[in-house]
């Protein structure tokens, strides 16, 4: 397995076509991830605390309609 130095150089070594490519993959990636992560952090209640702040900005008023 290649460590991160030898990753890095292989990258830089990629024709401009293949660098795109893999950037558009890596940034899937990315948000795949943070998904996951909302949905898990979701589904653990432990985003609750902020419909919370917005029921509570809600009721005072300070909720700005979009």
């Amino acid at each position: 397995m290649l460590d991160v130095a030898e990753i890095k150089a292989a990258i830089e070594k990629l024709p401009e076509k293949d660098f795109f490519q893999l950037r558009k993959w890596f940034w899937e990636k990315d948000w795949q991830k943070w998904d996951q992560q909302i949905a898990m952090d979701s589904g653990a209640q432990k985003l609750d605390f902020l419909i919370r702040e917005a029921l509570d900005e809600k009721d005072k008023g300070q909720l700005e309609e979009l």
